[in-house]
């Protein structure tokens, strides 16, 4: 990192273009907007410049003991369904966020104000003079009883975001976009750089959002419609993208989450835990109309998978563990990390829902990304506009009357058999037949011969269990499929596995 001192980053705050003054208003479009980022796109990329280095040099346990007065929130004590917190620069957040209250049509950015903040003593003096912006924001909103107001949403870091809905804790991430995730030339990260909060009028619960993004190969304005309300929060996302340079491997709608072991992966582990994700697969509903359910894995090597659409009509990454006995982690609560499902807004065309699996040996880090991946590259000096829908959520509700995997289980078969056995528990569904013997099993692979594939009721759940084999032999890679049919169509979701040695 460079360092400069405090008056060189004041004075490259400055001369960083369009920063809005502070405390003046002017009128407020989401027009208005897209023309700011079409300026932005139509000149260099500029990065923003470095807070003073006091901010950057903060230590972790100084950083967090810099806590933001909720008493002071912004348009707290109001009649507005909305209040916010805005978090401070440094650390791990070396480059400040323009943070801007949109009111009564007008918008004005907001001030950086160090007494909104309880310092413990072992913050240092930090320099406060110039411009010195925010790292993010975090909303809050009335979940459980009028006025208790607690958080659902934080924007914080790049083009990152988390959101819960009541009686969940956060879990994984989504981004506004995702840029080379996964390629040789390593993956770029685009940031949020401006936000803009519109105050809701009395009694309205939808609360909008507008962030500018910025990076060397593209900006981007994105619209965040949120509905705060009840078991799911729902967002509604729209952006407009310009690249600056061809966008071949770009990521639509990305999340981020992490999976370090299941009872598919459970013998790599000395752990206590029975799992530890805070997300267990990837959901598909594909423009066919087939629903896949793909079990994540946390790989020695990096893998990549492309399922292959046209016009997907939903993807999710689901957390289907919900009891605790599922992880008996009584810090962490794995069972009550949120799934997020994206619906599309409109036709996407040809592309494929991309999911990459990291290897990782600890369990703090994100190792899973999916996202949509358009088959044709976006063109530079060109406009791109997306919409999805995004539900936040304890368990994503039903897309397609068949049984749902509830369970996958992979392991050595008895006693000490070099064959791996698989077994995929299907939730008790209305299309399953009253006797699991009328069902007909599929299950393929194309490098590994399949053995067995027969059905058991499963005492506990009530639903059936498939269970097979192989014998993985010299083969280090391979791809399995299965389904559950019934006279002569699927009943269950479609089990799709990427074994690896």
């Amino acid at each position: 990192m460079i360092r400069r001192d405090v008056l060189k980053s004041f004075g490259a705050f400055a001369l960083w273009p369009g920063l809005a003054q502070a405390g003046s208003g002017t009128p407020f479009s989401e027009e208005g907007l897209l023309d700011l980022a079409r300026e932005v796109a139509a000149n260099p990329y500029a990065e923003r410049p470095s807070v003073p280095e006091a901010w950057r040099d903060l230590t972790y346990d100084q950083y967090r003991a810099i806590r933001f007065d909720t008493d002071q929130a912004i348009w707290a004590g109001t009649d507005t369904t909305l209040e916010f917190d805005v978090f401070p620069p440094g650390l791990y957040f070396p480059r400040a966020v323009e943070v801007n209250l949109v009111e009564n049509g007008q918008t004005r950015r907001l001030d950086f104000d160090l007494s909104l903040y309880e310092k413990h003593e072992i913050v240092p003096d930090l320099p406060t003079e110039g411009d010195l912006g925010y790292s993010g924001v975090r909303l809050r909103a009335e979940l459980e009883k009028p006025g208790i107001f607690q958080e659902y949403a934080v924007f914080q870091g790049a083009s990152y975001f988390r959101v819960i809905a009541r009686d969940l804790v956060y879990g994984l991430s989504a981004r506004g976009l995702a840029v080379n995730t996964g390629g040789p030339e390593g993956e770029e990260f685009p940031d949020f750089t401006r936000f803009w909060i519109e105050k809701p009028a009395p009694g309205v619960s939808i609360h909008k959002m507008h962030a500018l993004m910025e990076s060397p190969s593209v900006t981007g304005i994105y619209h965040f419609t949120m509905r705060p309300e009840g078991a799911e929060t729902e967002v509604d996302v729209r952006c407009t993208l310009m690249p600056r340079v061809p966008l071949e491997n770009v990521g639509i709608a990305p999340l981020t989450s992490m999976f370090y072991f299941d009872a598919t992966n459970r013998h790599q582990f000395d752990d206590f835990r029975a799992g530890v994700h805070d997300s267990d697969g990837l959901s598909i509903l594909n423009g066919n109309g087939e629903m896949l359910w793909r079990p994540l894995a946390n790989p020695r090597d990096l893998q990549i998978s492309s399922f292959v659409d046209t016009n997907p009509q939903g993807f999710g990454l689901s957390q289907r563990s919900r009891a605790y006995s599922d992880f008996h982690d009584l810090e962490a609560h794995y069972h009550e990390r949120p799934s997020l499902w994206i619906t599309p807004g409109e036709e996407w065309g040809r592309g494929a829902v991309t999911l990459v699996e990291i290897p990782t040996d600890k369990e703090i880090y994100d190792n899973i990304v999916a996202y949509w991946r358009p088959r044709e590259p976006l063109a530079e000096g060109t406009e791109h506009s997306f919409s999805y829908g995004m539900t936040w959520t304890g368990g994503i509700e039903e897309k397609k009357p068949v049984a749902r995997v509830i369970e996958t289980r992979i392991g050595r078969g008895f006693p000490n058999d070099l064959r791996k056995v698989v077994t995929i528990d299907f939730a008790p569904h209305d299309a399953l037949p009253e006797m699991y013997d009328d069902l007909v099993v599929y299950v393929y692979s194309s490098r590994l011969e399949i053995a067995g594939g027969f059905v058991q009721r499963n005492p506990e759940t009530g639903g059936p269990r498939l269970a097979f084999s192989f014998d993985p032999g010299e083969v280090t890679a391979a791809e399995i499929r299965a389904q559950l049919f019934h006279e002569g169509r699927g009943v269950s979701e479609v089990w799709l596995y990427r074994w690896t040695a």
